[in-house]
C-alpha cells in the first residue's frame, strides 16, 4: 500500500491565528508533549521485565498496546522483545516480520522445544525491537499442549533459558495473548512477572474483568507466585464523551495504583499503521496516538517493577 502524504502542520503564527481557540490549544498541547518526549531519557530496569498483555474481551487494544509500547521503549533506547502468542499473528504483521506458515515461530518453541533464539526476528522498526512471530500452526496448539509434560511452563522455560544465555538481555518482554483464557494464555501468565490489562473506555469495560482477575489470582497461587497485575491502560479514550470520562473515573477508583495517567485516544493513525506493517510510533511519531504510547511507555519505565518481592 502507498502511504498517504503527511498532513501539513498548522502554522503557529499565521495572520489572524487565534491562540485562544480549542484547536489552537490542542496544537499547543501537542507541541509541548512532543518537546517533552523528545527530551526524555528513560531509566533502564535492573533486570528483564516480562509483561503479559491480556484481557479475554476482544477488541480492547491488546495487540496494538503490545506493539506500540514495545516500539516506544525501543525508540527510547531499550532492548525489547514482543512475543506474538495470538494465532491471528497481528503483532507479527504490525512489526513487519515474516510469519507465513513455514516460518519458525512460537509454535515450534512451545510444541517442538526449539530454542527461542532460533525463531526471534529483528523488526525493521527503529531501535532494538525484536519479535517472536506467530503462524497459523498456533491455532491448534491449545489441543496439542494438553498431552505435553509441564504444559503450562513451556514458554517460561524457553524464555528463561533464552534470556539467561544472552550477553545483553532484553529490558522488556511483552507477550501478546489471544482473547481467551486457554493454555496459551496460561503459558503467558506463567512466563510473565507482570500483567498489563488494556481496558476500553466504553460500556461493559469492566464486565468480565473480575473473572480475569480471579484467574490471575489462581495462577499466582498455583503456578507463578511472582505474578502481579501492575499496569492498567485505558484505551480508545474519547475525551469529548461523558461515557469515556465516566469509565475512566470508574476504573481509576477500582484500581488507583495500577492505572496509568496517560490514556490512549481513539486515533486514525493508530488504526492505519498495521496495514503498512508498522507501529504508529514508526508510522507517524508526531500523531496524538503515538505521543500517548510514548508517554505511557515512559510511565511504565519510571514506575519500575514491583518492589514487594514480586519482580
Amino acid at each position: 500500500m502507498k502511504r498517504p502524504a503527511e498532513e501539513q502542520q498548522a502554522p503557529s503564527a499565521a495572520p489572524g491565528f487565534d491562540g485562544s481557540t480549542p484547536l489552537a490549544r490542542e496544537i499547543a498541547d501537542l507541541t509541548r508533549r512532543r518537546q517533552a518526549v523528545a527530551s526524555d531519557t528513560l531509566p533502564k530496569p535492573e533486570r528483564t521485565r516480562v509483561f503479559t498483555i491480556s484481557n479475554q474481551k476482544g477488541g480492547v487494544g491488546k495487540t496494538t498496546t503490545a506493539v506500540n509500547l514495545g516500539a516506544a521503549l525501543a525508540r527510547q533506547g531499550a532492548r525489547v522483545l514482543v512475543i506474538d502468542l495470538d494465532p491471528q499473528g497481528n503483532a507479527s504483521t504490525a512489526l513487519g516480520v515474516e510469519h507465513h506458515a513455514e516460518t519458525p515461530s512460537v509454535y515450534d518453541v512451545i510444541i517442538n522445544d526449539i530454542p527461542l533464539a532460533d525463531v526471534v526476528q529483528r523488526s525493521p522498526e527503529a531501535g532494538e525491537l525484536y519479535c517472536v512471530p506467530a503462524t497459523i500452526h498456533l491455532a491448534g496448539a491449545e489441543i496439542e499442549l494438553v498431552s505435553l509434560v509441564a504444559r503450562e511452563q513451556r514458554l517460561r522455560r524457553a524464555l528463561d533459558l533464552h534470556v539467561k544465555d544472552m550477553a545483553d538481555p532484553y529490558d522488556y518482554v511483552f507477550i501478546d495473548c489471544p482473547p481467551s483464557l486457554g493454555l496459551l494464555t496460561i503459558n503467558a501468565f506463567v512466563a510473565a512477572r507482570e500483567v498489563l490489562i488494556p481496558i476500553q473506555c466504553e460500556y461493559y469495560a469492566l464486565e468480565g474483568l473480575s473473572q480475569l482477575l480471579k484467574n490471575i489470582e489462581m495462577i499466582e497461587r498455583h503456578l507463578n507466585p511472582e505474578l502481579a497485575v501492575t499496569t492498567i491502560l485505558l484505551t480508545m479514550y474519547d475525551s469529548r464523551t461523558n461515557l469515556a470520562q465516566q469509565v475512566a473515573e470508574d476504573v481509576r477508583q477500582h484500581f488507583p495504583d495500577q492505572v496509568l495517567e496517560t490514556p490512549i485516544p481513539r486515533s486514525v493513525r493508530v488504526s492505519e499503521a498495521p496495514s503498512y506493517g508498522q507501529s504508529v510510533i514508526n508510522y507517524d511519531v508526531n500523531s496524538a496516538g503515538s505521543l500517548s504510547y510514548l508517554e505511557a511507555a515512559a510511565e511504565i519505565a519510571r514506575r519500575g517493577a514491583p518492589s514487594t518481592g514480586k519482580q
